[in-house]
């Protein structure tokens, strides 16, 4: 098996990959699939054998950070299967899953057994009824529990808060005080535009420069970039047991320190979030001798990466919402 790192044309170093395993969720988001889920695909998503080879040929290749995705992961039934069988492969040092948490009450400890060493959660509200209506489903207290059955468990644990104007900027104090009293990550994302939340981009985008400023003028100091990290700037201060992130897409530079690919829930390699197309992978998934063609496949494919996304002039890709392909 190939050890040589994965790069791109304009050298930057792959070693994250963010890998859908379905694309179904039983939450309606307002951001992303605000008229529920509707299965587009004939196709099954990819078993835990596929799932195995294509984490061992990326393992081949220099990556050692794999996260589970959807979609919903834990819609599969074999979810604690699928990480067990990533979290095996040699070379893979961290297994990490996005949720929206409404089964890690159940799930968390099978999945920490598995291999899981980081859990992110979506709460985008800690109001009850704004969480119903941002999600379409008035579950905050199931998840509020399986965050903190992560923490009992000591699994790295990270909340995730879609910003939104209008809708829940106005709880930026609350969620900073979650992270001064709890050993998490708070991480603001910012709205990003897909061809379903047209209407909703225009009017609640909300630039993540604004929290940034709020931190600043409450004395939170920027950390450095922990290894293997993604594109969050870290804020903690000396009085919090955790830290706040903001992920900022619009910002200048977000893609120089690019890391990541992502493989969708059927196979398909998407080299850009906002990417035009995905390149299947699932016909080099079949068997293991075939890791050296899929590895040869991937470095030609990695060629065909742009060095940014083009969200600034409007271009978001193919992108119709962000389950069908991980987020």
């Amino acid at each position: 098996m190939t050890t040589t790192p994965l790069t791109d044309g304009f050298g930057r170093a792959f070693h994250y990959l963010r890998l859908s395993v379905e694309d179904a969720c039983n939450f309606r988001c307002l951001y992303c699939l605000p008229g529920g889920y509707h299965r587009a695909e004939e196709l099954p998503p990819l078993t835990v054998d596929e799932i195995r080879r294509l984490a061992r040929a990326f393992a081949g290749m220099g990556l050692w950070k794999i996260r589970l995705t959807g979609g919903e992961p834990t819609v599969r039934a074999d979810i604690a299967a699928i990480a067990e069988a990533v979290a095996r492969v040699p070379g893979i040092r961290k297994v990490s899953l996005s949720t929206n948490g409404y089964r890690l009450v159940e799930l968390a400890a099978p999945l920490r057994r598995a291999g899981v060493s980081s859990v992110n959660v979506s709460v985008d509200s800690l109001d009850a009824a704004r969480f119903a209506r941002i999600t379409g489903q008035d579950k905050l207290k199931a998840v509020w529990a399986g965050v903190e059955r992560c923490l009992e468990l000591g699994l790295e644990t990270k909340i995730n808060v879609v910003l939104m104007k209008d809708l829940n900027d106005q709880e930026l104090g609350r969620f900073f005080e979650l992270a001064k009293k709890l050993p998490l990550s708070v991480r603001f994302i910012e709205l990003m535009p897909t061809g379903e939340n047209s209407n909703l981009f225009a009017k609640s985008h909300l630039s993540g420069t604004v929290v940034v400023e709020r931190l600043l003028s409450e004395k939170w100091t920027e950390k450095p970039r922990p290894e293997g990290g993604g594109p969050a700037r870290l804020f903690g201060s000396l009085d919090s047991l955790g830290s706040v992130g903001v992920i900022a897409p619009y910002s200048k530079d977000f893609c120089a320190t690019c890391n990541r690919l992502r493989v969708t829930s059927r196979g398909g390699l998407r080299l850009c979030l906002f990417a035009e197309a995905d390149f299947s992978l699932r016909h080099l998934l079949q068997s293991d001798d075939q890791t050296p063609e899929l590895q040869r496949t991937v470095r030609d494919l990695i060629g065909k990466k742009e060095v940014s996304h083009y969200l600034p002039e409007g271009k978001i890709g193919n992108v119709k919402h962000f389950a069908m392909m991980g987020g």
